[in-house]
């Protein structure tokens, strides 16, 4: 069976659906509690390969609309999948919608949070995104200078999603010029 096809590329990386084939990558990344704690409004860690299946399929199902999803970031120069990024209507939302990201910490500190977050917003204008939400734990520095990387302006500390309290950041759609203009401009 090939692999799905890529769901965006940039420079250094791949965004595309995970696979059944990548569960041990899911696994190692989704098992360690320096990722996992800051994810979620009840934080725990993957305790076998069945519940990294199971992560997976959700992942792999997370949205009928085309312009969603949460996707594998993959390294061009190795194949090694650095992590994951999403955009996703946040839940509990009244239509928000939210970029994120989870790296391996093999992958920390090499900018590809970043530039894979960049890509998926720029996808997100192109559909047609007003604006772009990120919501991050508000000790996870490294997550909101990644945040500040984007352009995403400061909106303080909320409890309005996930059941705990979070930094809020937005970023509306790019106004300069043409609209397409704008979304190139961002990445796409």
């Amino acid at each position: 069976m090939s692999p799905d096809p890529a769901v965006f590329t940039t420079e250094r990386l791949t965004v595309r659906p995970w696979e059944r084939a990548d569960r041990e990558r899911a696994f190692d990344l989704y098992s360690r509690w320096e990722v996992a704690r800051r994810l979620g409004s009840s934080p725990a860690v993957l305790d076998s390969l069945d519940a990294a299946d199971a992560r997976i399929e959700r992942f792999r199902s997370s949205s009928a609309d085309p312009r969603f999803g949460i996707w594998a970031v993959q390294r061009k120069d190795t194949g090694v999948v650095a992590g994951t990024v999403l955009l996703v209507p946040i839940p509990g939302g009244d239509g928000e919608v939210e970029v994120g990201w989870h790296l391996h910490p093999d992958s920390w500190g090499r900018g590809f949070a970043t530039e894979a977050a960049r890509g998926a917003v720029a996808r997100g204008f192109a559909g047609g995104l007003p604006e772009i939400h990120a919501v991050v734990r508000p000790d996870n520095e490294p997550s909101m200078a990644v945040c500040r990387r984007l352009g995403m302006t400061p909106q303080g500390r909320t409890t309005r999603w996930y059941g705990t309290e979070l930094e809020c950041f937005h970023l509306p759609r790019p106004l300069t010029g043409p609209a397409d203009e704008g979304i190139r401009a961002y990445g796409a």
